[in-house]
């Protein structure tokens, strides 16, 4: 089935972080030819399978008590990376114009409007489950000041209403703003009581959404229950197949070996599937599914270590008792540990582990806080595919130490995620260093 590429209205926009002084940019892209919303057959096919509840999970509904929830998360997730593919594209065609705007992050069409296309799906199903996601609609409210607002929500709009499965009805700008709202900082107030909601990273990874190469980026939503993540879903439409990652196939037929989708819930396991099939198009729920699992590595120094690429080895408490090399071919003994460097933001690390293609992920937390969306949904993943992830003194992760917002978690010196083994050792070699 062919896939439809996206279509933006005139002047498509990206917000991007440029310069000295953290100035946000304005990329608006040449006007798209065509205006009208069409969605490949596909889409529609899995519009049907959610609504009757059969987006092919890998495990029947009596072992998972939510069951229900993951596969629509999934069905959403799914459509979130149709709609950041498509957007991509249509963000490297054309010349781009840049206006700036005051701003400290990086933020793109496709930020807004995953988490615009999340909340509308998941409201569908769960209305009174809250969302808890990094975005809201502030900035594009206050860019009425220079004009752009108008062209920017059209922008967003555009892209959620090619790849929302309601079509029944007209989706105005203001519903779309409702629904990236319904995630943001002021959309819902918890306490003490225990709660259930909704963890979403729109876009994890941004800076490397926004290249030309395929750099990693990962969607990223889970379910929260009483303070423990239950089901999760990550979706990362340029991870790499095997058959790429280990550089078997340089043919151009391998490029469309790429996409991933990867969902987890307490008890069943992590799976994962391909996003596309082998002529590069979105594949529909009823393809196969792989149980995944970390590695089984168990001694320290052949481990293989992932760090965020804005942090160095000297960061890192194991620094003071390990050399680092990031060269696979060099011999090594056992004084010295192979580390890489996984581009774009922390869900793709937890990806990386929970996959097997590293051993362990060691991140320090530059600041007290750290944002929930960044790993709630990796936490779920890891531990169902034999993993473990704690902060530095080997605590499980507090998710309702923020008890009004539950959207800052409050680690230890930083995270550790690994495949389980060797957890004990590197908390105890951490601590002994920290």
């Amino acid at each position: 089935m062919p896939l439809l590429h996206l279509s933006l209205p005139p002047h498509r926009l990206l917000l991007v972080a440029g310069g000295r002084r953290r100035r946000r940019r304005l990329l608006l892209l040449p006007p798209s030819p065509r205006r009208v919303c069409v969605r490949a057959a596909a889409s529609v096919e899995l519009e049907v399978a959610a609504a009757a509840g059969e987006y092919g999970l890998p495990f029947p509904s009596e072992r998972a008590a939510h069951h229900r929830e993951l596969a629509a998360a999934a069905a959403a997730v799914e459509r979130a990376c149709r709609l950041c593919v498509d957007v991509k594209r249509s963000l490297l065609s054309g010349e781009k114009k840049i206006f700036e705007k005051n701003d400290q992050t990086l933020v793109t069409v496709a930020d807004f409007g995953v988490q615009a296309l999340i909340s509308l799906e998941l409201q569908q199903s769960f209305p009174s489950i809250p969302l808890v996601a990094e975005e809201d609609s502030a900035s594009l409210r206050s860019s009425n000041a220079d004009n752009s607002s108008n062209v920017l929500v059209e922008s967003i709009s555009s892209a959620v209403a090619d790849n929302v499965s309601n079509t029944n009805s007209l989706l105005t700008h203001d519903d779309v703003l409702r629904a990236i709202d319904k995630g943001g900082k002021d959309s819902a107030s918890f306490d003490s009581n225990p709660a259930t909601y909704w963890v979403l990273d729109p876009i994890d990874g941004t800076q490397g959404f926004s290249k030309v190469d395929d750099t990693l980026y990962v969607v990223g939503l889970a379910l929260v229950v009483n303070g423990k993540v239950v089901a999760g879903v990550m979706g990362s439409p340029n991870w790499a197949s095997d058959t790429i990652a280990n550089r078997k196939d340089d043919s151009i037929a391998s490029r469309y070996d790429r996409g991933i989708l990867m969902i987890a819930h307490e008890g069943c396991g992590a799976w994962t599937k391909r996003l596309y099939d082998e002529f590069g198009q979105f594949t529909t729920s009823k393809d196969t599914w792989n149980r995944c699992f970390v590695d089984s590595c168990s001694v320290v120094h052949k481990a293989r270590y992932c760090l965020s690429d804005n942090q160095t080895w000297n960061m890192i408490p194991l620094s003071v008792v390990f050399n680092s090399t990031t060269d696979e071919s060099k011999p090594r003994d056992e004084n010295e540990l192979l580390t890489s460097y996984v581009f774009s933001g922390s869900l793709c690390k937890y990806l990386t582990v929970a996959y097997g293609r590293a051993s362990v992920f060691v991140l320090k937390a530059r600041t007290k806080s750290l944002k929930s969306w960044d790993h709630t949904v990796g936490v779920i993943c890891v531990q169902e595919a034999g993993g473990q992830v704690t902060d530095w003194r080997g605590e499980p992760l507090d998710l309702e130490a923020d008890l009004t917002g539950r959207r800052d978690i409050y680690p230890h010196g930083g995270i550790l995620i690994t495949n389980g083994v060797l957890h004990n050792k590197l908390t105890e070699l951490i601590k002994a260093n920290y």
